[in-house]
């Protein structure tokens, strides 16, 4: 199976297990990316039976209106159930790095309000130790050089993503060359640097469920 193939494997997976989880008339909490396109995508027959959904980005708003579902503010949510979005890497214990879109601060709030966090991802994502793929950082623009100094003194090589802001407003440094073993403790260390306004990884409240799409179908995970 191509990589492709296997993102929409995990898009149907997550649609099914939505649509036995979401209380009918219920808010969903709609991911930023590849994957999470498929999975807006194989949205469509479920749509009478939301209430609404909450977008991580205005690229989402967009493709969640443009199938005609009707976007719900975050200030106008006190919970969601459940929360569909992808990763860049995930690790055994459900740990991830997010934000290669971008996303990472809106996806963190979204993230944080809802019961269950779904992500939904190939194969290829899945890694022993995060750092592989580089860390996205939203900064503030005035703090950049500041930011990119102290993530350096962490070991990390920051480079500024070039022609990119942040729904925001923002910049992202994408911080390459990390091993992360202990993801929770970095990201609460780079969360202290400031002019950070979030960082991609997403430890201390990460997955509590995994599809992820292999060549031999696709697999669930759910955190201990």
């Amino acid at each position: 199976m191509t990589q492709d193939e296997l993102k929409q494997a995990v898009a149907q997976a997550a649609l099914e297990e939505v649509a036995q989880r979401l209380p009918q008339n219920a808010i969903l909490g709609v991911g930023t990316g590849s994957t999470a396109n498929l999975f807006i995508a194989a949205l469509a027959p479920l749509k009478g039976r939301l209430g609404g959904a909450v977008a991580s980005s205005e690229a989402t708003r967009i493709r969640l209106e443009q199938l005609g579902i009707r976007v719900v503010a975050m200030n106008d949510v006190e919970r969601l159930s459940l929360y569909v979005d992808g990763a860049d890497e995930i690790d055994p214990g459900l740990a991830m790095i997010k934000g290669g879109g971008g996303a990472l601060t809106r996806e963190k709030i979204v993230a944080a309000t809802a019961e269950t966090f779904i992500c939904i991802a190939d194969a290829s994502k899945q890694v022993e130790t995060l750092g592989r793929f580089p860390l996205p950082i939203e900064v503030i623009p005035m703090a950049t050089r500041q930011v990119a100094r102290q993530l350096a003194q962490l070991g990390g090589l920051p480079r500024l993503r070039e022609g990119f802001v942040t729904d925001n407003g923002n910049v992202i440094l994408d911080v390459h060359g990390l091993a992360i073993p202990d993801p929770a403790t970095l990201e609460a260390q780079v969360n202290q640097i400031v002019g950070v306004v979030a960082n991609g990884l997403f430890a201390r409240r990460g997955a509590d469920v995994l599809l992820l799409g292999t060549e031999g179908g696709v697999q669930r995970f759910v955190h201990a």
